[in-house]
């Protein structure tokens, strides 16, 4: 990937508690989180959990979805359509994932074979659903 290339910064998910989104996210699916402090103090907008170095999950709070003005009919139509977010693990850390999702009774899919995405076609994928109704895959290449 060159310097010039696009990348995928952050995708922002409409939660109704947004550090009890946080917690679920650093315990069960792993990612960092990152302005929960700031964000209870009153001093961030919303709080973040970290996929990676270069891309983020914002958790926004649900209640602030009626202030969503940058586009016409953005608060009405604010995570619609979005089908789910994929996640792209190392087998291990699939692995991982699926048993602290299993541990904390969160269903999850039978696994999906040669699923295509972004670096050609995984192994094996799974989906499950956030507390907050959103939908994530998991998957590994390797």
């Amino acid at each position: 990937m060159t310097d010039s290339a696009a990348r995928l910064d952050h995708v922002a998910l409409w939660v109704r508690a947004p550090i009890a989104a946080a917690g679920f996210y650093e315990e069960a699916v792993g990612p960092e989180p990152v302005r929960v402090t700031d964000f209870a103090a009153g001093e961030a907008p919303f709080p973040s959990v970290r996929v990676n170095e270069e891309t983020l999950l914002d958790l926004r709070p649900l209640t602030t979805a009626e202030r969503t003005t940058m586009l016409p009919g953005a608060a009405d139509s604010s995570g619609h359509p979005v089908d789910h977010v994929c996640l792209s693990l190392p087998a291990d850390g699939f692995e991982a994932l699926r048993g602290r999702l299993e541990e904390r009774s969160v269903p999850v899919t039978d696994f999906s074979y040669d699923s295509f995405g972004a670096r050609g076609r995984a192994r094996r994928s799974f989906s499950f659903r956030a507390p907050d109704g959103n939908v994530l895959e998991a998957r590994h290449y390797d």
